[in-house]
């Protein structure tokens, strides 16, 4: 028996809910590739650097933006007949506007 039969998932998450993240790893990219282009007259600092600051801040973006990914998961209970599949009311139904 499945114990979560009697739920409906919903995740409300929005794109303005990630547009902040979205905007930081850009800018972290743009800081990427000008710290880069600074450094070009030794390519190996360059890449090293570039490199560097990418691969230190990705686990952090990736950890804020899994945190608010199931911040906005809900797991709502069902009535009965809802969990049956007899009456499903459609304004119960996942909207993603």
């Amino acid at each position: 028996m499945n114990p979560l039969q009697g739920y409906r998932f919903t995740c409300t998450l929005t794109f303005g809910d990630i547009y902040a993240q979205v905007i930081i790893w850009l800018i972290v990219i743009f800081i990427a590739l000008a710290s880069s282009v600074a450094l070009y007259q030794n390519p190996m600092y360059a890449f090293l650097t570039g490199g560097l600051i990418l691969v230190l801040s990705l686990p952090f973006l990736l950890f804020a933006f899994v945190t608010t990914l199931l911040n906005h998961i809900e797991l709502t209970p069902m009535d009965d007949t809802q969990a049956a599949g007899t009456s499903v009311d459609p304004s119960n139904a996942v909207q993603t506007s």
